[in-house]
């Protein structure tokens, strides 16, 4: 088959176009909720677009699926986070309470972290968070999670590492 008879891939605006609609609907099933899943379709082009070439694109519905499923992923840990934020912040007096601005600044500073932390294996994630929020010893951390105090110790170098890779990327 010459080249010339190939069928032509569709450029972005083609995709959307052919696609934008579905995938919304798609979206709006898993969500319950229309305006999130206009949100979250269009941050899935955004993705799109910033990131790939849409001529290498062979399947469109699979591919716009797998991403979106990530964005959706995202979406709910985001909210996760800011659910248990602002549970945390119900349980101070109302004088300690900071302001929205301060909040907002803290659940983006959250959602960065859990960004990064989720590019550790899950034994390294583990180590790090019962190292800073439970402060046991490295000696807990290994009974608890089944390795050596050695791995621990290399697991929290490659944690604080990563973190701060993370803070002085721009």
């Amino acid at each position: 088959m010459s080249s010339s008879a190939q069928p032509t891939e569709p450029g972005a605006a083609e995709l959307y176009e052919a696609h934008h609609a579905w995938l919304q609907e798609w979206l709006r099933r898993r969500l319950g909720c229309r305006h999130d899943a206009a949100d979250l379709a269009h941050d899935t082009f955004v993705r799109i677009l910033s990131g790939r070439h849409t001529d290498a694109i062979r399947e469109p519905r699979a591919f716009l699926t797998t991403l979106a499923q990530r964005v959706l992923f995202t979406f709910w840990r985001r909210r996760d986070l800011e659910r248990a934020y602002l549970e945390s912040l119900h349980a101070l007096p109302q004088i300690h309470a900071p302001s929205e601005e301060s909040r907002a600044l803290v659940v983006e500073a959250l959602i960065h972290i859990d960004r990064v932390l989720h590019r550790l294996p899950r034994q390294a994630r583990q180590a790090f968070l019962y190292s800073q929020l439970d402060e046991l010893s490295y000696a807990e951390i290994a009974a608890r999670i089944g390795v050596s105090v050695i791995t621990v110790r290399r697991y929290m170098k490659q944690a604080i590492t990563l973190c701060v890779v993370s803070r002085l990327a721009p």
